[in-house]
């Protein structure tokens, strides 16, 4: 039986699929966004004076990001429930570095609290949406991700940063990624399970023939 994140297209970790923006989007999110910076002059593509007073519109499409991404994180690749209060909204392009990113859909990351605070305003972490399959491996034994070892010299250096700078291969990260390993191994999980839990272990389940 397929899952639903499998019919969403979003099974894995990375690539992530861009979802569709909300119909209402636009009227409710960009032309708010727009029309704010158009009064007090700042361009789109320019650095905001001050990110923190940007209007936050973009707060609006906070759950339908969570919608449109089956509730899973862009960069941990587990599932929250909405309820906890775990999701955010990171912009891939900083609102600090271009004002009218901050207003694009096609810029949100549904991303757990912790990866999104260690983003931060960085830009040395690859983009899940678009990123080469299995461009990051786990080690079962470990829970550990790492590059994987087919890359080439520069797309593994830009995997290293992105896992040092998200904090993925964390003692925390680590457990958590062995421990759902564990439980699908001892059959306390199934693996359609797996695939809407923790959809990285699953691809990674499947790529190593572990299934």
């Amino acid at each position: 039986m397929e899952s639903h994140l499998r019919q969403k297209g979003v099974a894995k970790v990375i690539p992530v699929t861009l979802q569709p923006e909300p119909d209402d989007f636009d009227v409710q999110v960009r032309q708010k966004g727009h029309t704010w910076l158009e009064s007090k002059g700042i361009a789109l593509d320019a650095a905001p004076p001050k990110a923190s007073n940007l209007p936050n519109y973009w707060s609006w499409s906070n759950k339908r990001l969570w919608e449109a991404y089956s509730g899973v994180c862009a960069y941990l690749s587990i599932f929250f429930e909405w309820s906890t209060g775990a999701g955010s909204t990171d912009h891939f392009i900083a609102k600090s570095m271009e004002a009218g990113a901050a207003y694009e859909w096609s810029n949100y990351r549904l991303s757990c609290l912790g990866p999104n605070r260690n983003k931060n305003k960085f830009d040395d972490v690859l983009d899940p949406i678009g990123l080469d399959p299995e461009t990051f491996v786990i080690n079962f034994g470990s829970g550990k991700v790492t590059p994987n070892p087919g890359l080439g010299a520069d797309q593994k250096n830009a995997a290293r940063k992105t896992i040092r700078r998200l904090q993925l291969d964390s003692p925390e990260n680590n457990k958590m990624r062995a421990q759902h390993y564990s439980d699908y191994v001892s059959g306390d999980c199934t693996l359609d399970y797996v695939s809407r839990n923790s959809p990285f272990v699953h691809a990674e389940i499947v790529r190593q023939g572990l299934e």
